[in-house]
């Protein structure tokens, strides 16, 4: 049985602004400190056993002793601060030019295109909103009218949002990817998003069914070097979206982050050997973005309580790692993703134990210790970035 990797990427838990924060607006921005400084009884002693509060330089550090895993933290090479960037930059992907954003909605020349190709009849919004107002804002009248409510954020998305019993998911996801494949050059944004929503009495709530339609990345990435090698890739969450399927063998959807935890071991039931790559996207979507604080410390909690049942899962040849893509501080201003570095730990039954990672340039580098632990080699003509740490982890008799 060959070596597997189960790679799980809490969305959004970053830990501490990055040191080009102020070009962000992003100064003080401290996702995991924040909300540890709030609630310091926090629960998390598997991430904490790992390593957690031994990563250097962070505001809740605690004095040093021995832990079980590794552990470090990593800078973002690549311009931006959203979930394609940060996935992207682990697979070995350096966006030096970033999506493009629209502070102050679309252009007409874009709404144009979209309603002509869609044949829908107007739209709704047009303007950056968190996702819930928007939808109060405008549920009604969309209703009624059938045009969809259109909006971004501070991020590189257009987001579509419309009632899965007026307008039909079919139809929803129908006109995604119509934009999907419109939004391409200076128009090309990360991702357009299919937002669906139910009413129930007065209230709205999303669903969800969800969806995420991204670019393709470039084909010079690990998860490709992996699929050319006949070595499995698993996604579990909105993994496969983010890379539009590129370099993803087998893929899973989930409702939550607890539904992720248990596809991800269903997966690790299945798939014997090679890559489980997890996205939890509560910790953004649910808690981040709204900026609650409380479900964001309840939701760490859940994850931590659901690792302590994983590691004994894990076998011999397993290496876990666990890594976030961005912060989103649910105590800072406004509503958006956070410049900040990432925190790494990093287990396995076969490897080092107490390894100091330090602080890394790219994410990138995760990726490339994915690569060469599952190949057993470093690719050296491989254009993507970053550089395995793979010797760091290795025992003496590896």
């Amino acid at each position: 049985m060959g070596r597997r990797v189960i790679w799980i990427v809490l969305d959004s838990v970053g830990i501490g602004m990055l040191p080009d924060a102020d070009k962000y607006d992003d100064v003080g921005a401290d996702t995991l400190g924040h909300i540890i400084e709030k609630y310091p009884n926090i629960n998390i002693p598997n991430m904490r056993y790992l390593g957690l509060d031994n990563i250097s330089s962070i505001s809740f550090q605690r004095p040093r002793e021995e832990k079980l895993g590794c552990f470090g933290k990593a800078m973002e090479m690549s311009c931006g601060k959203d979930t394609t960037t940060g996935h992207y930059e682990m697979i070995g992907i350096h966006t030096r030019i970033p999506f493009p954003t629209f502070k102050d909605g679309f252009p007409k020349e874009i709404i144009n295109e979209f309603l002509a190709k869609t044949g829908c009849k107007g739209v709704l919004g047009n303007k950056v909103a968190s996702g819930i107002p928007i939808i109060y804002e405008y549920g009604d009248e969309h209703m009624k009218t059938g045009y969809p409510i259109v909006y971004t954020s501070a991020d590189s998305v257009f987001q579509i949002a419309a009632s899965e019993e007026t307008f039909g998911l079919d139809r929803l996801y129908e006109v995604c990817q119509i934009a999907r494949d419109m939004l391409k050059g200076e128009w090309g944004v990360g991702r357009v998003i299919a937002r669906p929503f139910i009413k129930k009495g007065d209230e709205f709530e999303r669903t969800s069914n969800r969806r995420d339609y991204a670019l393709s990345p470039d084909e010079d990435n690990v998860l490709v070097h992996l699929r050319k090698n006949n070595i499995t890739v698993a996604g579990v969450g909105k993994i496969s979206d983010i890379f539009n399927g590129v370099g993803v063998e087998k893929s899973v959807h989930t409702t939550s982050n607890a539904d992720g935890m248990q596809k991800t071991i269903d997966y690790m039931d299945t798939v014997s050997e090679g890559l489980i790559f997890t996205n939890l996207v509560d910790f953004d979507m649910k808690y981040g973005h709204r900026r609650d604080v409380e479900k964001y410390m309840f939701g760490l909690e859940e994850f931590d309580k659901w690792l302590g049942n994983l590691i004994p899962m894990l076998k011999d040849d397993d290496l876990l790692i666990i890594n976030a893509d961005h912060g989103c501080d649910p105590t800072y201003k406004g509503s958006d993703h956070t410049r900040e570095y990432i925190p790494i730990l990093i287990y396995g039954n076969n490897i080092k134990r107490n390894v100091d990672l330090g602080i890394l340039d790219t994410f990138a580098d995760i990726g490339k210790t994915v690569e060469e632990y599952l190949l057993g080699k470093e690719l050296k003509n491989s254009k993507s970035i970053g550089n395995s740490f793979l010797n760091k982890l290795k025992t003496s008799v590896q």
